[in-house]
């Protein structure tokens, strides 16, 4: 009998922790859909600001964002400080150290977990708090500023960034993509040799034009690349939400049959018992 009832406690513990995990899977549902709508590419900004880039040949500039040189690269890390995100985290740390380590890079981390991840592995590293959506666009001026600084100041050269990535509700990856220097940066759009506007005449050093135009770029892309990631957190809560709710119903599966079967084993122990007890009773 004991055991028949911590079976039943049991499985009453399971159906409401199966109850929480649904409610909770159908929230990370709703606030993806929320975010996924929320994030804008921003891609007319970006396709105005690049554009000017067609206007001269970014070669020819001197300026650290575009010549980085031998300076020390950098590899930034984006993972997440919240709950049931530890494989999408690991993905994102294990791609980042081996980057890091085979260019001898600084790695800058975004979270606290991320912090965690790279403490064994030796490399000179930067912290920045994990992303919030309230405070997403202050952070990314933030990294900004920091990245601007530091390679200015020469402590830093070509830089990437590593990132989990969204590609469904139910798929993410990890993401690669190289930032400076920018001539080079995939989003970049620059006219063959030759065909640049010569006669253009500058208020402003060529330099200087350079620099506030990455730096505005730069912004953007921590910007919508901050966003990306957080959705890429949503998509993996909800993932491994749907798991827990396979395991949880797996478990109250065998549970039921080991109550069943111990309920059936102590109906026919008590039956045999009772007959055992007339036949005594009656020789």
């Amino acid at each position: 009998m004991r055991l028949l009832a911590q079976i039943k406690k049991d499985l009453d513990f399971n159906n409401n922790l199966y109850n929480l995990v649904e409610v909770l899977k159908e929230i990370s549902i709703s606030q993806y859909r929320i975010m996924e709508k929320k994030i804008k590419s921003f891609d007319k900004v970006f396709n105005a600001l690049e554009s000017l880039f067609e206007m001269f040949d970014p070669e020819s500039s001197n300026h650290p964002l575009i010549n980085t040189g031998n300076r020390q690269p950098g590899v930034i890390a984006i993972t997440s400080d919240s709950g049931l995100l530890g494989g999408l985290n690991m993905q994102v740390m294990n791609s980042a150290v081996k980057e890091a380590v085979s260019s001898r890079a600084t790695l800058i981390i975004i979270g606290e977990k991320g912090k965690v991840f790279a403490k064994d592995s030796g490399l000179p590293t930067v912290n920045f708090k994990g992303i919030k959506d309230e405070t997403r666009y202050e952070q990314a001026v933030e990294l900004r500023d920091f990245i601007v600084k530091e390679e200015l100041a020469g402590r830093l050269g070509a830089l990437e960034m590593i990132y989990p990535y969204s590609i469904s509700l139910f798929s993410q990856q990890v993401q690669v993509i190289k930032l400076l220097p920018f001539s080079k940066a995939d989003n970049i759009r620059v006219k063959n040799e030759g065909s640049f506007y010569p006669d253009i005449i500058y208020e402003s050093p060529i330099d200087d034009v350079v620099g506030y135009l990455i730096y505005l770029l730069l912004s953007r892309k921590f910007y919508e690349t901050f966003g990306l990631a957080r959705l890429a957190e949503m998509s993996a809560r909800y993932i491994h939400l749907e798991n827990s709710k396979t395991k949880i119903e797996q478990l109250n599966k065998e549970l039921k049959m080991q109550y069943f079967r111990t309920r059936h084993e102590l109906i026919d122990r008590n039956i045999r018992e009772l007959f055992a007890s007339r036949l005594a009773v009656h020789n």
